[in-house]
């Protein structure tokens, strides 16, 4: 399966420390090498980087690894491909527009018998089950919202219930943002860290580097960071149950839904047709 990164923060951060442990899973400490992204929102705009070969042997990961771009939501992907060939076009994170938004996603697992009807706005451009599912859960925002954004408790609520559906396909981890907040959900594996004042010295699992988190943060910062494993050997992750779904706002987690799934209602199963 695929490997997923995640950084929710209140205020612009880099994200150089994890994703430099998180790049040496494509190919150096772990085999999925089918290409890699990162989607990097700065105020109403997002930078993309996208590259269907390996993050280890990629020269635009090497890029990212170094350049210090500050981001208060940020997420990446590495791929192990179940659908979809090894393409550009098939590289998460995936990127689409609603309500004057820009909105990223990355999944990673693996959702069977799933052809959902999409007529309107948002059709993949791939064939990935991942993108597709990203264009069903925009397409029913719009249907539910029409062309005003929501506010946030129904937003949530709406979110949680998609969740539920897709998750009865099969694996859904996934990481899902606007730029304002993140959600993360837990179907077989995720974890995360909260880091926070007083800040600590950290070492990455995957790379020999350490950094002094005190040198570089003001007493006020607060960074959660969400990836598939920990990436640090010497900090208290929080593994995650699955079927989690969580929400961060301003590096913290502010919601939590239960997903566990069961059977979807007759109206739900109609709108999900096996292919």
């Amino acid at each position: 399966m695929c490997q997923l990164l995640g950084m929710n923060c209140n205020v612009p951060t880099d994200i150089c420390f994890s994703f430099t442990g998180f790049q040496a899973r494509g190919g150096i400490t772990d085999h999925h090498t089918d290409g890699w992204g990162i989607t990097f929102f700065e105020g109403k705009g997002v930078r993309q980087f996208l590259d269907p070969r390996p993050s280890a042997d990629s020269p635009v990961a090497d890029f990212i690894r170094t350049y210090p771009i500050k981001s208060k939501n940020v997420i990446a992907h590495i791929r192990k491909a179940t659908q979809g060939e090894i393409k550009l076009e098939n590289t998460h994170p995936f990127v689409r527009e609603i309500w004057g938004q820009y909105w990223s996603f990355a999944h990673n697992g693996d959702l069977k018998n799933f052809s959902p009807d999409l007529g309107g706005k948002y059709c993949p451009v791939g064939d990935t089950d991942s993108e597709k599912a990203f264009c069903y859960i925009l397409e029913e925002l719009q249907k539910s919202f029409g062309n005003t954004l929501p506010p946030m408790e129904e937003l949530g609520k709406k979110l949680h219930h998609l969740t539920l559906e897709l998750a009865a396909h099969g694996i859904f981890n996934f990481l899902l943002s606007n730029g304002d907040f993140m959600l993360a959900h837990c179907s077989t594996k995720l974890s995360s860290i909260v880091r926070k004042a007083p800040f600590s010295v950290a070492h990455l699992k995957d790379q020999d580097v350490t950094v002094d988190f005190s040198a570089v943060t003001t007493n006020t910062d607060r960074v959660a960071v969400v990836a598939t494993l920990p990436l640090t050997e010497n900090e208290s992750w929080t593994v995650h149950d699955p079927g989690t779904l969580l929400l961060f706002v301003d590096g913290q987690i502010v919601s939590k839904f239960k997903t566990i799934p069961g059977p979807l209602p007759a109206e739900e199963s109609k709108k999900l047709k096996p292919k």
